[in-house]
């Protein structure tokens, strides 16, 4: 492995671009992870078991669509400057246009046609999701081969996605919802105007195409991997990343944790609206559970780099991952009521969850660098493009796993279906209760994985630095 000298040193502009390009991706996938299962659900009327089907379905394909397009950013090159840049600017055009098509009202659909448009639709998007977030994940390896300046990126990063879901998660619940009499008990319930969703899609989507654009003018590409002898493309490519998958424990073991993360975390957020739509009645403060709930993960970006260069990054994380679970479980048995007390109290709990999750949050995409250098010193092999695809396809599984998980969660606590439905009176409290189950399990098996099977230690991590043994 060499470096070019041409290309200016790493830097500030690659910290920033990086950060860009989460925010470009962050603008569509936490539009589309908060409110696409509540714009079906509760507007367009989708069955909440029909919905968990349709979304196995959708990363079901996505098995077949990293894999294709991780295999296509690694043997086809659409650019004579770029291996990675060109297929960012494709994809971010693509994302813009079934990023709108995926919030577009079809109320009037027959129930049938309401579940295909749902299917295809995101469908569509996961295919455009995936050739913009393939290749900008793959940067973190060639941008720098330096940890200390792959866990800044990390860091960078994690500050890219945190800044669309605050935005999204404080301005458009003031947007989104109405405060409306419930004609049969007299309350005042919050609904979800649907037909508002479409133009926040379009606005999202240039804001996402904007900073998308910004990552491939600012950030450089400087780690040449060395490729002789290397030919193997299709299937023959695909098999051999799959294998160097597999057998590389770190890779695993980040992944499942991953998918812990991700699945009971990440895609669950609706279920956080739904708490302040049915138990607290008051969507108009989601944003201060948001803030509050990411305090622990703005004072982890401050100190991460230090700490997690004193004490190694899987120590800094199976112990804050221990803190979480513990956190998680005992959020279970806390009274609340639905009052501002309760609502404190609440984010506190959500405070305790989280901090078990943003060091992890924070330090995931440096991790699954070193993963990657892993596999690169072991097979001598650049395959950046397809493990990163395999990773973002169970990544995106999780997802999918989490928006079935929440929608079967529902149905098993009663949640009634279509646009100005009546929940019964408990309903609110069960959210919550589904809400800390969910996040307690999750931070479980996050710290299990970390603790048991990712094996990447401290000293692991010198020898990248220095370069003086290879890593098996």
């Amino acid at each position: 492995m060499s470096k070019t000298n041409t290309i200016r040193p790493f830097g500030w502009q690659d910290k920033l671009g990086y950060a860009m390009g989460d925010m470009g991706c962050g603008f569509s996938f936490q539009l589309v992870s908060t409110f696409m299962l509540l714009f079906y659900q509760q507007y367009i009327g989708v069955d909440p078991a029909h919905y968990a089907i349709i979304i196995i379905i959708a990363k079901l394909f996505d098995a077949v669509n990293d894999v294709v397009i991780g295999n296509l950013v690694d043997t086809k090159r659409i650019g004579k400057k770029s291996k990675y840049m060109p297929w960012i600017i494709l994809g971010g055009l693509t994302l813009v246009l079934f990023n709108i098509l995926l919030f577009v009202p079809v109320k009037n659909f027959p129930e049938i046609g309401k579940d295909l448009w749902c299917l295809v639709t995101y469908c569509l998007w996961s295919i455009a999701y995936t050739m913009v977030n393939v290749p900008y994940g793959s940067l973190h390896s060639v941008i720098t081969d330096k940890p200390n300046e792959r866990t800044s990126l990390s860091t960078f990063r994690s500050i890219g996605a945190a800044l669309p879901a605050i935005v999204i998660m404080i301005v458009l619940p003031r947007i989104v919802y109405d405060k409306v009499e419930n004609p049969v008990t007299g309350v005042v319930d919050e609904i979800l105007k649907g037909e508002t969703l479409l133009p926040v899609a379009l606005v999202m989507s240039v804001f996402s195409f904007a900073t998308l654009w910004g990552t491939t003018k600012l950030v450089k590409e400087r780690v040449q991997r060395d490729t002789s002898g290397e030919n193997v493309t299709g299937m023959k490519a695909f098999f051999s990343a799959f294998r160097s998958f597999f057998t590389n424990r770190a890779m695993v073991g980040a992944t499942i944790a991953t998918v812990a993360s991700v699945a009971l975390f990440n895609s669950t957020m609706a279920l956080n609206n739904m708490v302040f739509q049915y138990f607290f009645k008051d969507t108009g403060k989601v944003g201060i559970a948001m803030i509050g709930s990411y305090a622990p993960m703005i004072i982890f970006m401050a100190i991460v780099g230090k700490v997690t260069a004193k004490f190694g990054k899987k120590n800094v994380i199976v112990t804050t991952m221990f803190v979480g679970a513990v956190a998680g479980i005992i959020s279970l048995f806390v009274p609340m009521t639905p009052d501002m007390t309760g609502m404190i109290i609440y984010i506190l709990c959500l405070m305790g969850l989280n901090l078990g999750n943003a060091a992890f949050q924070i330090s995931v995409w440096a991790i699954v660098a070193d993963c990657i250098e892993v596999s690169y010193r072991k097979t001598g092999k650049s395959e950046e493009g397809s493990l990163y695809a395999l990773y973002s396809f169970f990544r995106k599984l999780a997802q999918g796993i989490g928006q079935a998980v929440v929608s079967w969660g529902l149905v098993a606590i009663g949640f009634v279906k279509g646009e100005n439905a009546v929940q019964a009176a408990d309903f609110g409290d069960k959210v919550k209760d589904l809400y800390f189950v969910v996040l307690a399990v999750g931070s479980l098996i996050a710290f299990l994985a970390m603790k048991f099977i990712y094996n990447i230690s401290k000293e692991d991590e010198k020898a990248f630095a220095e370069k003086i043994e290879e890593i098996a």
